[in-house]
């Protein structure tokens, strides 16, 4: 059998070699550390619950500073990653897509709903329009299962004005969460904010 049939290098090998020298390196950098510290006499010694105490402690320190880091990256990121796992959620069904409703046929229908005196449905509807607005701006294309918080993230994100966008978004949150009752002062104060957000 000729030498050449055989491996040169592999995977394994390699894992093992680099675990190999990240061991040795912590070896000499414990000895240098150790050789640093002053001279004590041969007696003195740490009492080995002392000793425990401090490793505990020292890798619940370091526990507690990597669990702060990644609550910090999730909370950053969790827009990001919801969108692209509904992204890609979506792209592998295949669903059946709803029509999207025109800006104007919203518009037309909150107004017909503020004059049957039904504010709830009338400042739905302009919130729905406002919705349609950003995704036919491409600012924030629709996705069923974002949140109002998720949209003011995203519009924050996008460096647009927020103030219009947060009067219709809690306004939505008040018709879906709250038991507040819509009066038609409401419905101004969304209507004004509509206005305000398409003339930006």
């Amino acid at each position: 059998m000729s030498t050449e049939t055989f491996e040169k290098s592999s995977l394994d090998w390699q894992v093992s070699q680099f675990q190999q020298q990240v061991g040795e390196w912590f070896e000499y950098q414990s000895y240098r550390f150790e050789q640093a510290l002053p001279d004590w006499s041969p007696g003195w010694k740490l009492a080995p619950w002392v000793a425990n105490l401090l490793n505990f402690l020292s890798w619940l320190l370091l526990g507690l500073f990597l669990s702060v880091v990644i609550w910090r990256l999730w909370v950053l990121f969790n827009p990001y990653v919801y969108s692209w796992l509904n992204s890609s959620s979506a792209r592998s069904r295949a669903r059946v897509s709803t029509p999207d409703i025109s800006v104007a046929k919203l518009l037309e229908r909150s107004q017909v709903l503020y004059h049957q005196g039904n504010y709830h449905e009338a400042c739905r509807c302009l919130y729905l329009a406002i919705l349609q607005h950003l995704h036919d701006t491409k600012i924030i294309p629709h996705q069923p299962s974002r949140t109002d918080s998720e949209y003011l993230q995203l519009l924050h994100l996008s460096a647009t004005p927020l103030q219009a966008y947060e009067t219709l978004i809690t306004t939505h949150e008040q018709l879906c969460f709250g038991n507040a009752e819509i009066l038609p002062e409401n419905y101004e104060q969304c209507r004004q904010a509509y206005q305000e957000i398409v003339q930006q």
